[in-house]
């Protein structure tokens, strides 16, 4: 049974992978773990309540367990009461039915990506998009694009990239008053510097240096010392990449040192946010019956979401 699957009332007992958790003390004194569990088809928090320590020390993120359980609602979302949890040999599971997957194979998204980084018309945005694509490697079409909401699983980063270089393009054909070759360019470099933000391609977690500094400070310094290294400081092409890295949250509000100023950084926060919305409401409308309202989105400003009846 997969976590998508379980109903109010349910109670059972199902491997599901440990993502994170964290531990809690009740009002009245009382320790208990709260801990998230994932299959390939979503996540659920689950509760120990009075947990003991012989219980604590079998939990280990990036474990799949055998857990016994019920299906409670708390506030418009589903919740599991954790009776007991067993690690058993991982080797008897298949990774793959516990993580989150996307709907484009890696292989595509290296192809894809690839072809529109040569179509790159100017030779210095072209050099700094390839210089930069190379420092990351592989790792590019690993990691996140983010630890929760959207495009949390392994190639989300890559996803995300190419469904935003996709928009790009067709924004760029409609209103031709869009550099292409900028506007392409700031897609595929503005989040890189999530890789270095997070721990690792799989259950995902902020680093020290992406706590203490952010991904938008990471990779706005990495473009720049790639920039020198190729002798392309004092370009303009560098100088308005760079601030389209530093501007691309759109507020000061929401990480951004900068607000855009460039009609491209402009255009690239609308795209970026458009890509990511529409990955989170795929999630959330996937599971969601026609006439009912999503649970509270907390990256749409804790909004509820409803599904229209009979509307595709």
């Amino acid at each position: 049974m997969k976590i998508k699957e379980y109903t109010s009332g349910l109670k059972t007992s199902n491997a599901m992978l440990i993502a994170r958790y964290t531990r809690g003390v009740t009002q009245n004194g009382a320790p208990y773990l709260s801990i998230t569990f994932q299959d390939s088809s979503g996540e659920i928090e689950g509760k120990i309540w009075d947990v003991k320590a012989e219980q604590e020390a079998r939990i280990q993120v990036g474990l799949i367990a055998e857990v016994k359980f019920d299906v409670n609602q708390y506030k418009q979302a589903l919740q599991l009461r954790v009776h007991d949890l067993e690690i058993k040999d991982q080797k008897n599971y298949v990774l793959e039915e516990f993580v989150n997957a996307g709907q484009f194979d890696i292989n595509f998204l290296r192809s894809e990506i690839t072809a529109m980084i040569e179509t790159i018309a100017d030779p210095i945005i072209k050099d700094l998009v390839v210089a930069n694509m190379d420092a990351v490697g592989e790792q590019f079409y690993q990691y996140p694009a983010a630890t929760r909401n959207h495009h949390d699983f392994v190639g989300g980063l890559a996803t995300h990239v190419y469904g935003m270089a996709k928009l790009a393009e067709s924004v760029c054909e409609l209103y031709p008053i869009y550099n292409r070759d900028l506007l392409l360019a700031g897609v595929i470099l503005h989040d890189m510097g999530k890789i270095e933000e997070y721990t690792a391609p799989l259950l995902s977690e902020y680093s020290v240096a992406g706590r203490l500094l952010g991904h938008i400070s990471i990779m706005q310094a990495n473009f720049t010392m790639i920039a020198t290294q190729l002798g392309y400081a004092d370009k303009e092409q560098t100088l308005l990449l760079r601030h389209m890295i530093l501007s691309h949250h759109g507020q000061l509000d929401y990480g951004s040192p900068v607000m855009p100023m460039v009609k491209e950084a402009e255009m690239l926060n609308f795209i970026d946010n458009m890509d990511a919305r529409t990955n989170m409401f795929d999630k959330f409308y996937g599971d969601l019956g026609e006439g009912e309202f999503s649970s509270r989105m907390f990256a749409l400003d804790n909004r509820n979401f409803y599904k229209a009846k009979g509307v595709k």
